[in-house]
């Protein structure tokens, strides 16, 4: 199971709205987890 916002910040990414660096900041807001992250950008979340 995802986080509720999980969908809307893939799909932002995935559009090209939102970078990697916003994916990164919605791990801080806790919108989503650094698996999320991870699932979502490919690549591994560091602080």
């Amino acid at each position: 199971m995802h986080s509720n916002t999980y969908e809307k910040v893939k799909r932002y990414y995935i559009l090209k709205m939102w970078d990697e660096s916003r994916v990164k900041n919605a791990v801080k807001m806790n919108w989503i987890t650094e698996e999320e992250f991870q699932e979502i950008t490919g690549n591994a979340y560091s602080a």
